[in-house]
């Protein structure tokens, strides 16, 4: 494919069109070419721009105007955020349900199906990533923030709610929010049905709504000659109008379920990050501080993303998995180490033995539970599906779909599990066997450092704990921002940098708002009112999906 910007630019931006396919594939014929539609200033005025005219002009426009607005009547849509919320995971939890099945069984399907040895790139392509680089950006970029915010506050808080057992109110209302109505009284119970539940939010379903997005934009990328957005994966669908309005559709809300899912990530990383400064050096917990370390800590993303891929993400990703391999270990060796070893066992037979009954999406009486965790984890996760998806798509060249989904669905998914089993684990022990209420009665965001409090070094690894919260909030918003910016011009994925730069910059501004607007019911809502169109967008992917894989040769 070639570039129709100005002749001066081709030799410029050689790298804009994606590798071509190597060996035999069935390469798509269309007489599209990547940023035939682009907008395109060059080294005029001082910046450079090259962006899709409809796609970043609707996106860019959105995204400003809801954040001038959010920022204006900021007093008054708290309580508009937070009954959209309401209403889109209480009436919709059946959907999310139900769409996180499909997309683990197709999945599960690719691994034992002949289609599994289509390999991406084409027969005769190779990695352009080891393993260690490979699994580290995408683990890295998938849910690092999520991991520390929740990885305690989780498992404790569902072990809390099904162990104390439900809670009627004086008007007869049910409010707890126990797991499958939870193991009242039963200690032992309720610590297997509480990890269940946390590994059920944090393992396969997640890990396979990136796996179905990562590898159609892979597929048809890499194999069909498409430009890499999403555009391209519904070729089997619209033909040659995806690049029409259909396309553009498709490209602007992966776009803003994008830029919002990131935010609501970043916002949360901004209240743990803030939490912990005043647990460990006194700095009072603000939302002023909060929203100055946003400020600063999207400043270094946005310095990680003009250094680009292997130069900033890669460097930071290796690093955060590093310090995070460090943390585990730590608390595996100072805390209960047999019980951790042990448990990681039993919470994965437990999580087997419940994973029929946690993701049956009807006839349930646990209503708090499935609205205020699982569906709001569907719909964030969905809406974080096309960045970590182009992400990993972009470092999974070469790879074979069978590889490629054994990687991205099991490993991190183990990692995970042992994650939760060792931090979260740890706290419903200090809480069990040693009777430290403070861990248990923190708020959210403390709760980790509450953990740590109760093993030695705490001040070492409660540090340790902010600098892993800060670089996965740098490595969050530096990916997710080479991802909007590909989208946005067209498929490039060599746009110009100060492109990449305006997206960094409003995702710190729009979690800024939401802080502001609303809090962490803002922040959710966000993350589900753009998942949910995006959630069906993904429906009509997996057929996309099987179809070019099944015109692969293997």
């Amino acid at each position: 494919m070639t570039d129709k910007a100005t002749p001066a630019a081709d030799a410029e931006n050689s790298t804009d069109a994606l590798p071509e396919p190597e060996g035999a594939t069935q390469i798509i014929d269309t007489d599209y070419e990547i940023g035939q539609d682009n907008i395109n200033y060059r080294k005029r005025f001082v910046l450079e721009f090259d962006v899709h005219n409809p796609v970043f002009s609707v996106s860019a426009l959105t995204i400003v105007a809801f954040t001038i607005l959010t920022l204006a009547f900021q007093n008054t849509l708290g309580p508009v955020f937070e009954a959209t919320r309401d209403f889109l995971t209480g009436n919709l939890d059946w959907f999310f349900i139900i769409a996180g099945n499909i997309f683990v069984v197709l999945c599960v399907a690719l691994i034992v199906l002949p289609l599994g040895k289509v390999r991406l790139g084409g027969p005769d392509a190779t990695p352009d990533y080891n393993y260690i680089s490979w699994f580290s950006m995408l683990f890295a970029a998938g849910m690092g923030i999520g991991l520390m915010f929740y990885g305690v506050s989780e498992p404790l808080g569902n072990f809390t709610a099904a162990f104390e057992g439900p809670v009627t109110g004086p008007d007869g209302v049910r409010t707890d929010w126990a797991p499958l109505n939870g193991m009242s009284g039963d200690a032992e119970g309720a610590r297997r049905l509480a990890m269940a539940a946390t590994i059920f939010h944090w393992a396969l379903h997640p890990w396979a709504i990136y796996a179905v997005v990562a590898l159609s934009l892979a597929l048809f990328a890499f194999n069909k000659g498409l430009p890499l957005t999403l555009r391209s994966i519904f070729y089997p669908i619209f033909g040659e109008r995806i690049w029409g309005w259909p396309g553009h559709v498709v490209d602007i809300l992966a776009i803003l379920a994008t830029l919002f899912g990131l935010a609501t990530s970043l916002g949360i990383g901004a209240q743990q990050a803030s939490a912990g400064l005043d647990f460990l050096f006194g700095f009072p917990s603000s939302t002023g501080g909060m929203i100055v370390l946003i400020i600063v800590i999207t400043a270094i993303a946005t310095a990680s993303v003009v250094a680009g891929m292997d130069k900033g993400v890669k460097r930071l990703s290796e690093l955060n998995m590093g310090l995070a391999f460090l943390l585990l270990l730590f608390v595996i060796v100072v805390g209960p180490t047999w019980q951790i070893i042990t448990g990681f066992f039993k919470n994965l037979l437990a999580y087997v033995e419940y994973l029929p009954a946690l993701s049956n999406p009807i006839g349930r009486e646990d209503d708090n539970f499935r609205h205020g965790w699982t569906a709001f984890y569907w719909a964030w996760w969905i809406s974080w599906s096309p960045f970590v998806g182009m992400f990993i798509a972009r470092v999974s060249r070469g790879r074979s779909v069978r590889e490629f989904v054994l990687a991205v669905l099991l490993i991190p998914s183990i990692v995970s599990t042992i994650w939760m089993t060792a931090l979260g684990g740890t706290a419903i022990s200090q809480v069990i066997d040693q009777g430290m209420t403070t861990v248990q009665t923190a708020a959210l965001e403390l709760q980790l450092f509450e953990m740590l409090a109760g093993l030695p070094l705490t001040s070492f690894t409660s540090l340790v704990g902010i600098i892993l919260v800060i670089v996965f909030f740098v490595t969050s918003s530096d990916s997710g921002s080479l991802v909007i910016d590909t989208v946005a011009a067209g498929g490039k994925i060599n746009a110009p940098t100060p492109q990449r730069v305006f997206w960094a910059t409003f995702e710190g501004l729009v979690a800024i708002a939401l802080l502001l607007g609303g809090g962490l019911a803002a922040l959710q809502a966000m993350a589900v009112s753009t998942g949910f169109p995006f959630a069906i967008v993904l429906l009509g992917a997996c057929f996309a999906l099987v179809k070019g894989l099944m015109a692969e040769p293997r």
